[in-house]
């Protein structure tokens, strides 16, 4: 499983979804060994249809002249009542749609995990490491 550990750090979460990811044959088998990175990546529309752009998957060690591009852009495949309810809230502005993590699914399927998210400022950073600090407080007073 790979993750965007920033995306939390940076945005507030609204809603999920989880889309299946256009893939050619040695994308799917570099992920699958983890070697993907979801930093500075973002979702953007195009025709109707949800990209991802800054996604970088390594190209396969032993994919020698059929390997892919590892920073193209790929297709997220989802339902078309969930891409109009994603393009409508993204034209209200001040949201945006970004991949938190990626994954394989039971059945062998490489499945992102998208979020609308709203920008944190400042001093929501603050109030959520104040947050984390009182957890982490009372989980350690609890095991005394």
């Amino acid at each position: 499983m790979i993750r965007n550990k920033k995306a939390s750090h940076n945005y507030a979460f609204l809603d999920k979804f989880i889309a299946g990811i256009s893939l050619t044959g040695t994308e799917i088998k570099s992920i699958r060994a983890g070697k993907a990175s979801l930093v500075d990546s973002f979702c953007h529309f195009r025709n109707g249809e949800l990209w991802v752009k800054g996604m970088n998957i390594s190209e396969y060690y032993w994919g020698n002249r059929y390997n892919h591009d590892p920073s193209r852009e790929r297709k997220l495949l989802l339902n078309r009542r969930e891409l109009n309810r994603l393009e409508r809230k993204i034209k209200e502005g001040g949201l945006t749609i970004i991949v938190t993590r990626i994954f394989i699914n039971e059945r062998g399927l490489a499945k992102a995990e998208v979020a609308l998210a709203k920008g944190k400022k400042e001093y929501d950073h603050r109030e959520t490491l104040k947050k984390n600090d009182a957890r982490r407080e009372i989980d350690r007073r609890m095991k005394e």
